[in-house]
């Protein structure tokens, strides 16, 4: 698409062109001559940005959810039979053991890098638009640069960059540590100071854009972060612009969801915890972790059986493990599978959270696996057993293995697919909070009491580093943050199951070849 520039294509450009000695290039050649070209119409490449964001590896189950979820302790995909061996794919990502060829890795950092292009481009001053202020729209346009640099320096802790008034023939430099972090701030104090304001109670479409509050949530979550990424201890500084970003996200009025409204999140409606969602299909956060024969509205193939999650996730919840059923006494966010005499129109017999034990169909009737292994029911166990399928004798298995685990519904729109995936929501924003102030040494169990109270949870006697990892594990599941967090608390190399420990290396990602090849700037990571 002529309005998307991928970094790699350009990067291999700028390859070939300075590799090849014979190839004459005339002095008005664009490439060599022209400086880094703004674009005709700001409001038509904001809304572009905002379709990448929305669109392919960076709103799938693959990409940047995939590399941020699979390979954590919150999600196994199995290989099923004939489904989802990939050429290990999928194991190599829960398993550790992904190179730089993996496709997650290689598309997930074009597409990021192509926000970061796409960006510059509108926020160069030779940017116009046919008519209207370019304020707004150029604040977007830093905000969505600032989101994509900072999972690039999450994920690979080196930024390409080139400056908005830099030649195209400039090979991008690469900003690491504080620079990026100074780069990336600097970004965020223009989109908060010129965002608009959006409350917790203005209506849903305007949440669908960058705000001040969703601005203000990057900024704390970078601080967070920002240790990590510099290799140092968390520090007070750093800790109290996540307390005050946070305070700010408070003052528009984003809340706690009342008791009994968790799942009501992830719908296509207005709440007052949602500060930034994306127009994406909901349905790969969907389908993936499906059985076949579960009712999926408007995905005529049934779903995909293929994401699960492991037993020691699924025990961080409150109630019994074993079973999950209506009434069963479990918190709120760990869900139910619906009473067959409860069935009805708006569960389809699916529930919410996460799935185990005996699955039924919309009238209530018990179901069995795919007629290919027989009449075994089909009972998600809680334990994954198997995770490579090596004779027909797996197949029983491997079809029913694991507790699946999801929040978004299919049974939305009249079971169209949803257009609406949460990016930045306050559940979130409280956690950080709270655990800035921890980190600071402040007692924050009442603070936390207060979400589990929400939540339907018991009150804990106190709080501990490992009670904050669980209860943020508890609270954003499947929600794109679980590797960040794990790493952040020391617990992304240990092992579980059908992991061992891995090495330090692991916890950022191999550049891809050819970008390493075509930009010198960039220095292949350690360990690959």
């Amino acid at each position: 698409m002529k309005k998307i520039i991928s970094y790699l294509c350009l990067t291999l450009l700028l390859v070939f062109t300075f590799s090849c000695t014979d190839l004459e290039i005339e002095p008005t050649d664009s490439l060599i001559t022209e400086g880094f070209a703004g674009v005709a119409n700001v409001e038509s490449e904001v809304e572009n940005l905002s379709n990448i964001i929305a669109r392919g590896n960076l709103a799938s189950q693959d990409g940047l959810f995939a590399l941020n979820e699979v390979s954590t302790d919150e999600y196994v995909v199995a290989t099923r039979g004939t489904d989802w061996g990939d050429n290990g794919r999928w194991l190599a990502i829960h398993r550790h053991s992904w190179d730089a060829d993996l496709q997650d890795i290689r598309f997930c950092w074009q597409e990021l890098n192509s926000v970061t292009i796409n960006a510059t481009r509108v926020i160069n001053p030779q940017s116009t638009n046919t008519e209207g202020d370019l304020v707004t729209e150029k604040a977007q346009a830093r905000f969505y640069r600032a989101w994509a640099m900072t999972w690039i320096l999450d994920m690979w802790r080196q930024v390409p960059y080139r400056n908005v008034d830099a030649p195209n023939s400039e090979i991008p430099s690469v900003l690491t540590g504080q620079v990026a972090i100074d780069s990336i701030v600097a970004d965020l104090n223009i989109a908060i100071r010129d965002l608009p304001t959006v409350t917790s109670s203005n209506g849903i479409d305007l949440k669908s854009s960058p705000t001040k509050a969703a601005a203000n949530h990057l900024l704390a979550k970078l601080h967070l972060n920002k240790h990590v990424y510099l290799g140092t201890s968390p520090d007070n500084a750093d800790m109290q612009v996540v307390i005050n970003a946070v305070n700010a996200i408070e003052a528009d009025g984003y809340q706690l969801a009342a008791s009994g409204d968790f799942f009501d999140i992830f719908r296509p409606s207005n709440d007052v915890e949602t500060i930034w969602w994306s127009p994406a299909d909901a349905g790969p956060r969907i389908w993936p972790t499906l059985h076949y024969n579960l009712n999926t509205p408007s995905n005529t193939g049934g779903g995909w059986n293929g994401f699960t999650t492991l037993s020691e996730f699924y025990q961080l919840f409150e109630g019994n493990p074993d079973t999950n059923y209506q009434g069963d006494g479990q918190e709120e966010r760990r869900g139910f599978v619906p009473d067959p005499s409860t069935v009805d129109e708006i569960n389809l017999g699916i529930g919410y959270g996460f799935l185990i034990g005996q699955q039924y169909d919309e009238n209530g009737a018990p179901l069995t696996a795919r007629s290919n292994v027989g009449a075994v029911p089909l009972v998600f166990t809680k334990e994954v057993t198997k995770a490579e399928y090596s004779s027909p004798a797996d197949d029983a298995v491997l079809e029913t293995d694991g507790t699946r685990m999801f929040k978004y519904h299919p049974n939305e729109d009249g079971g169209d697919r949803r257009l609406h995936i949460v990016n930045y929501r306050y559940g979130d924003a409280y956690l950080m909070k709270a655990e800035a102030m921890f980190r600071m040494g402040t007692d924050v169990t009442a603070m936390i009491n207060t979400l589990r109270t929400v939540r339907g949870a018991s009150s804990l006697a106190s709080v501990t580093e490992a009670d904050l990892l669980a209860e943020r594990g508890r609270e954003m599941y499947a929600e794109v943050t679980r590797r960040q967090d794990l790493i952040r608390f020391g617990q992304y190399l240990r092992a579980w199951n059908l992991k061992e420990a891995s090495d330090a290396n692991r916890e950022i990602f191999p550049i891809p070849i050819a970008d390493v090849l075509a930009n010198p700037n960039l220095v292949q990571n350690p360990g690959y």
